[in-house]
């Protein structure tokens, strides 16, 4: 089964036919750093990540850029309010999402570009949709430069709109616009905003509009077309339309595929700090650890919206804590399991069938209860083989325990494990005394103590085994 996605464009579940064989290209919206990332920012990263994880286990070489918008209206803001520079409000941001995404184990992208690095990009693109007659500065001395949507014919297709049902682009002034709708590719230095947050340009001082900066970098790393465009679902419009469009108008065929990851919603609304429901990741971490948030997220259909609560998170927990068990149990068999294990095919039918990693989970858990069964008989090819391949998917999902990209965290379990594993022996070596002894009483007292403290004991043929319930 070759890999089958979703295109918000088409409306329809598409095959993947890469523009260049055996290479796949991605280019995905990263944020606006203006605040501390929460669950549902970060949402975007997990999900585009397992898509580069399973584009790359399918032998494509994937060239993956995710950039960062680092000068905007809200940055510029709310670093007023809070008195010091735009950039410093956005550079520490930045630094905040990285330890976000490096916390959930999200892969670093080919390259992640930054608006304010690519300024002669942007008026370059500009300047070439001036030229086709697609832009035209305003007349009011403003230095504003607009994207004239009905210019271009094809404008609405991806939201499917037509330019008369939408309401007025609200990222400029208006006065200086042609059509209410007409949106800004460039915006003039107002005497209210720091000379820092602008830059030279045939229209005078200003600074890139949201929309252009997107399009410029997309096309300076993957080129004039591409695979996949992706990014969060309120981002189809405007701002992903505006991008096909002003790209489009400029001669580049732009993205062939466009994807797109639902929101998690608290309330039954979307999460975002405007509405003040957002959770911070460092704050959540605080309640699971990363990899079982991320187990949370990956758990959920890339398209499905998820309703976030704390009780679904420790459920979600609890299950992700049975595979890592099973890990633990079986490595206590076999020793070393291999890394190099194949998925099972019910786990690749999953993930070729638009990234389906609900199924893709399930199969999993059921590779890890046929484990379970195969320990009853001690060390065999086929529980190494499963092993391995419960290894294989988990690495696929990002969420392979041995990976040392968790990083302090992952050790520290180990750490806590192996201290804990020193205490229960002690138990079980008295228990054994015990029942050596034919004092039962006191050795189910023993494995009583340890069942109330959460600790289950199987008796094998190599000995007792414990592992945390």
């Amino acid at each position: 089964m070759a890999l089958r996605l979703y295109d918000s464009a088409t409306r329809e579940v598409r095959d993947f036919t890469p523009l260049h064989p055996g290479k796949a290209s991605l280019y995905v919206c990263g944020l606006t750093v203006q605040s501390e990332p929460h669950v549902g920012h970060v949402r975007s990263g997990v999900n585009f990540d397992v898509l580069q994880r399973w584009l790359r286990a399918s032998g494509y070489e994937t060239t993956f850029i995710r950039n960062v918008t680092d000068i905007d209206d809200k940055i510029l803001a709310k670093s007023a309010d809070q008195g010091r520079p735009w950039y410093n409000l956005a550079y520490d941001m930045h630094r905040e999402l990285d330890a976000a995404y490096a916390s959930l184990n999200v892969a670093p992208p080919t390259y992640e570009p930054l608006a304010t690095g690519h300024i002669p990009e942007i008026i370059a693109l500009i300047e070439e949709l001036i030229a086709k007659g697609h832009a035209y500065a305003a007349e009011d001395g403003s230095a504003d430069v607009y994207f004239d949507v009905r210019s271009w014919p094809s404008y609405g297709e991806l939201s499917g709109q037509k330019v008369d049902d939408m309401e007025a682009a609200a990222d400029a002034d208006p006065r200086g616009k042609r059509d209410p709708r007409d949106f800004a590719l460039w915006k003039g230095r107002k005497v209210s905003e720091p000379e820092t947050a602008s830059w030279p340009s045939p229209w005078g001082l200003g600074r890139p509009g949201w929309h252009i900066e997107c399009s410029a970098m997309a096309g300076k790393y993957l080129g004039p077309a591409f695979d996949f465009h992706g990014g969060g679902l309120d981002l189809r419009f405007p701002h992903h339309e505006n991008e096909q469009a002003q790209s489009r108008a400029a001669g580049r065929p732009f993205a062939s595929y466009w994807l797109h990851n639902a929101w998690i919603t608290t309330s039954g609304e979307k999460m975002s700090k405007s509405l003040g429901n957002s959770l911070v990741i460092p704050e959540v971490l605080k309640k699971v650890r990363g990899i079982e948030l991320r187990y949370y997220l990956v758990a959920a259909h890339y398209r499905s919206h998820v309703e976030f609560s704390f009780s679904a998170l420790d459920e979600a927990a609890l299950a992700f804590q049975r595979i890592e068990g099973f890990l633990d149990r079986a490595a206590s068999v076999v020793g070393e399991i291999s890394a190099d294990g194949v998925p099972c095919a019910d786990f690749v039918s999953a993930m070729d069938d638009d990234l389906g990693t609900p199924a893709a989970v399930a199969a999993l858990h059921d590779v890890v209860r046929e484990g379970n069964k195969l320990l009853a008989d001690g060390d065999s090819p086929a529980l190494r083989g499963v092993a391995a391949s419960v290894r294989a998917m988990l690495d696929i999902l990002g969420l392979d325990p041995a990976d040392p990209s968790w990083g302090p965290e992952s050790g520290a379990d180990e750490k806590l494990t192996g201290a804990l594993d020193v205490l229960v022996r002690g138990v079980l070596d008295e228990r054994a005394e015990a029942r050596a002894a034919k004092d039962w009483a006191r050795a189910d007292a023993m494995r009583d103590r340890l069942k109330d403290a959460g600790i289950e004991i199987e008796d094998t043929p190599e000995g007792p085994k414990w592992s945390v319930n």
